[in-house]
């Protein structure tokens, strides 16, 4: 499975990531998903409304996603993943991530920021039994002539 995430997105995450330290930081993404590919349109910034180890997990306000669906399905998009940051740990999702990851074939993009600084990006998918998630093959798009995504 692949996710298509432009340069632009991909450094509104690490930004955030960045901001947010040495807390992690956290988002949504609206997109579409296809059978091969989670394809980002847009990618939302949220508060870490989580009141305790703020450094090493995140909790998104039930009121977020659904500010987030509703953009969305304005827009004729779809909720189709989250973003978080891991401050000075890897972009790998954490036992925790996998106990409280609830939306199968949705992307988690985990940004990596070391002292500050973003350094790395990965992106992962749940299976669909929740028991681990996938890394997602990375593509960033281009535009074809037509204007729409070249695949």
């Amino acid at each position: 499975m692949m996710i298509y995430l432009d340069a632009e997105q991909q450094g509104q995450i690490a930004r955030h990531g960045e901001a947010t330290y040495p807390h992690e930081g956290c988002g949504l993404l609206l997109g579409q998903l296809d059978p091969d590919a989670i394809r980002v349109a847009e990618v939302l910034t949220v508060d870490n409304v989580r009141e305790d180890s703020r450094h090493n997990r995140y909790v998104i306000a039930p009121e977020d996603v659904l500010r987030a669906e509703r953009e969305a399905d304005a827009k004729g998009l779809e909720l189709v993943g989250f973003f978080h940051s891991h401050p000075d740990a890897a972009p790998v999702p954490s036992d925790y991530d996998l106990e409280h990851a609830s939306w199968p074939g949705f992307a988690y993009v985990i940004v990596s920021v070391q002292q500050g600084r973003a350094t790395t990006t990965r992106a992962w998918q749940l299976s669909p039994d929740r028991t681990t998630f996938e890394e997602l093959t990375w593509m960033e798009p281009s535009l074809s002539d037509e204007g729409g995504v070249r695949q």
